[in-house]
């Protein structure tokens, strides 16, 4: 009896540490711990700590775009855009249609986006209508819609009258080829720009710029009168209502900025990884999107640009760092394998704590 009352004395007193770790979140915690020992592994085992370092920073720099993506919808009550393959598919045919007119070098990049933009527009414009019809169950419908558009440009990317030998199939003279090589176009276009070398690390400083252009441009439209109303809606739609605030429409400009941004993000990938990728390539890369802004801190209502940051360095990271130091310590190459249960293990964690912070 004297043991229950001396424990409810203080109920509300927390150590620092307690309190620390209740504002980081003790599973943002453990992973960054978990990475942070991969680090320190990496030169003991045997793997190159400076090259894993580049490759680090050059997944975040690939990646971030499409994390940040997610940022509109989330904000406006329309949950995470498992749609996103939608806005990749407008990045697509923007980078596709820049080679097919001739451009070349990183002006063919640049072009790639504005010829992206007006698909971005209108899929996002339908994609928007669709969501605002089936509120409350958002997250399935944008599964299908971006899986089945998918399948649907499968068939498209052989039937559009593409005819630039750099894409087309070598034999029949039409349909694009799987893999398509940015060498001579956008291949590094930004992460070339201003790039800092130290040592045997490589930072593309240019792709980084990039992001923190986007990233401010994201958080400077959520603290203007529209980006208010947005974050009103998707906390509030009742309250927002009764202000006079246009919920639909507030609805349809974030899902309509996050297939945009959808599109740039996968333009962002290309100028890194060097080549464009089609068919059913973009199938699943909404889950890792997804899952790295929810391993950020993250919720299907709550989303910040730190989110973004904190996610998709500590999901890349791991995905990065896991196999190498794996590899080096059994002496096996089993990175493909390592790499998809240490992905699909990340994407299972934070999909089944999607709703934390919505009490």
């Amino acid at each position: 009896m004297g043991k229950i009352q001396d424990s409810t004395i203080n109920p509300g007193k927390k150590t620092k540490i307690r309190e620390l770790i209740d504002n980081f979140g003790l599973p943002r915690l453990i992973i960054a711990g978990f990475l942070l020992a991969l680090f320190i592994l990496a030169p003991i085992v045997g793997a190159d700590l400076p090259t894993q370092i580049t490759n680090t920073i050059n997944r975040f720099s690939w990646n971030a775009v499409l994390v940040l993506a997610m940022v509109p919808m989330v904000h406006s009550g329309c949950g995470l855009n498992f749609g996103l393959p939608l806005g990749i598919i407008s990045g697509l045919l923007g980078a596709t249609m820049s080679i097919q007119f001739g451009f070349t070098g990183p002006v063919s990049f640049f072009m790639a986006i504005l010829i992206a933009t007006p698909f971005a527009l209108i899929f996002g414009g339908g994609y928007g209508w669709l969501l605002n019809k089936i509120k409350g169950g958002e997250m399935m419908i944008a599964t299908y819609v971006g899986f089945s558009s998918v399948s649907f440009m499968c068939m498209m990317w052989l039937l559009l009258p593409y005819s630039s030998p750099t894409m087309v199939w070598g034999l029949s003279g039409k349909g694009l080829r799987t893999t398509i090589s940015l060498e001579g176009f956008y291949d590094k276009a930004l992460a070339n720009f201003l790039q800092i070398n130290i040592g045997k690390i490589s930072i593309p400083t240019g792709s980084l710029l990039f992001f923190a252009f986007l990233a401010f441009l994201m958080w400077a439209f959520l603290h203007t009168k529209t980006g208010t109303a947005m974050t009103a809606v998707g906390s509030n739609p009742n309250f927002a209502r009764a202000s006079g605030i246009n919920i639909d429409k507030t609805r349809m400009l974030s899902v309509i900025m996050s297939t945009w941004l959808a599109a740039v993000g996968i333009l962002m990938y290309e100028q890194g990884f060097g080549f464009i990728q089609l068919y059913m390539a973009p199938f699943y890369m909404a889950l890792p999107a997804v899952s790295a802004i929810l391993i950020g801190g993250a919720s299907v209502n709550k989303a910040s640009i730190t989110n973004v940051i904190i996610g998709t360095f500590l999901f890349q990271g791991i995905v990065t760092m896991t196999p190498t130091v794996m590899n080096s310590m059994i002496h096996m190459d089993m990175s493909e394998v390592i790499r998809i249960v240490v992905s699909n293990g990340m994407i299972l964690y934070a999909l089944t704590r999607k709703t934390e912070g919505s009490k």
